[in-house]
């Protein structure tokens, strides 16, 4: 009998997440129902909103008890199927967890074209990250042609096209990274037009440097201090596109932003960024992505860790920035 191996949650963290925090079991796999599909997971996605699902707080979906599979999209192969849809050897993404296999209702799979791009990008710029980046970007910050468009965590799943669509759809792009490593990265690699290093001491200075004529767009993903100097640099009637705010979730006491008063003097739009909101459109990222990523005008960079025993340690790592690009898990 196969043996599926499986990250259920032990405990709810305090503060930063540790790998006590989770427990490995292993039981044998499990078998289809009715309307279900069994899935060898080749690849884990892991994502920052993670993090808030280790939690018992108010959310936009329920989080993990105790006990539970820890949740996670993954990429991998149809083994048995009870679902006329799918066949064995069908490539597909499901949001089955953190385990070795699982059996995943057909609706809610997506059947992927593994043979033209590697099937890891299915869960990064093909994937939720991709969407989130289009639907973000295009819906709620509206760019125009010429303006200035800023991202934080610029090297990262998200980030990373966020920049390159608005290279695409003709703005001018900034980035906002951690190091001079991915600085560069955004800029020589990804065609950023600047690329901010928070970390070397003068954030609010250097960004003005970099956007001139201030921001028209800027796209959260971190919050606290760089969300603070972003408010100083907000056009009128410019827009923010809240997505994420990594540098809270470990935080025992969230970080107080001080320059709300951008928002009533340049009338700024602040919207919160959920991707779900848009699930009836997937599609339709789906193909842009795809045909930007196949023309090169869209690059991708994987961070991958070997061993789903190390889906723990690549979540922690994800939390205090470690990665470089999508983060991922290779199962097998």
């Amino acid at each position: 009998m196969t043996s599926n191996r499986a990250w259920t949650l032990a405990s709810y963290p305090t503060g930063a997440v540790t790998e006590e925090n989770f427990r490995l079991v292993e039981s044998p796999a499990p078998a289809p129902k009715d309307g279900e599909v069994l899935v060898k997971n080749l690849w884990l996605s892991l994502d920052p909103y993670m993090r808030g699902r280790l939690s018992q707080q108010k959310s936009y979906v329920k989080g993990v008890e105790i006990g539970e599979v820890m949740t996670g999209e993954t990429a991998g192969e149809v083994v048995e199927s009870k679902h006329p849809k799918f066949k064995p050897g069908d490539k597909v993404t499901a949001p089955a967890g953190w385990q070795s296999y699982g059996c995943v209702r057909g609706e809610l799979l997506t059947r992927v074209d593994a043979a033209r791009v590697p099937l890891s990008y299915f869960l990064g710029c093909l994937g939720m990250p991709g969407r989130t980046a289009y639907f973000g970007l295009k819906e709620i910050g509206v760019p125009k042609a010429g303006e200035t468009v800023v991202v934080s965590a610029a090297s990262g799943a998200v980030g990373s096209v966020v920049g390159q669509l608005a290279k695409a759809w003709g703005c001018r792009a900034v980035g906002i990274a951690g190091g001079k490593e991915k600085c560069d990265y955004t800029v020589k690699e990804l065609g950023f037009d600047a690329c901010v290093d928070y970390k070397a001491g003068n954030l609010y200075r250097d960004l003005k440097e970099a956007c001139p004529k201030g921001a028209d767009v800027y796209f959260e993903n971190v919050g606290g201090e760089i969300m603070d100097a972003m408010f100083r640099l907000m056009n009128l009637r410019s827009r923010m596109i809240v997505c994420g705010l990594i540098s809270d979730y470990n935080a025992t006491e969230p970080y107080g932003v001080k320059m709300f008063r951008s928002i009533l003097v340049n009338r700024i739009k602040v919207q919160g960024m959920i991707v779900f909101d848009w699930h009836e459109r997937y599609a339709e990222a789906n193909l842009a992505l795809f045909d930007l990523v196949l023309a090169g005008r869209i690059k991708y960079r994987e961070s991958v860790l070997e061993g789903i025993e190390n889906a723990p340690k690549g979540l922690i790592g994800l939390l205090k920035g470690r990665n470089f690009g999508k983060q991922l898990i290779k199962l097998t």
